[in-house]
């Protein structure tokens, strides 16, 4: 649990300060927001599948409501206790995004 809480503080210190010029600096295909939102999905789907429900649409609101977006599927998904191999995969995800911003 602890690789993903770390994962994730990392990731929040990266990016929680900027403004929103940086959030629309493009990356790829599309914006750093738009990754750090695709992150965003991709957690509350891993806590959609460690509390066995449904997954949900995030509805994608301002860039700067981003971080806290982040820290709310990442404590959901501490909060259901997952199995070490869905944690795995949601640090790999949080590592990877990390890696690109």
């Amino acid at each position: 649990m602890s690789d993903f809480a770390t994962s994730v503080e990392r990731l929040l210190t990266q990016v929680r300060h900027w403004e929103e010029g940086r959030w629309k600096a493009s990356v790829g295909a599309g914006t750093k927001g738009d990754l750090v939102f695709g992150l965003v999905q991709r957690l509350a789907d891993l806590g959609a599948e460690a509390e066995s429900r449904a997954a949900r649409e995030v509805p994608r609101t301002h860039d700067l409501v981003l971080p806290d977006q982040l820290r709310v599927v990442a404590d959901d998904i501490i909060a259901a206790d997952p199995a070490e191999e869905l944690l795995a995969r949601a640090t790999s995800a949080v590592d990877d995004l990390r890696s690109t911003i």
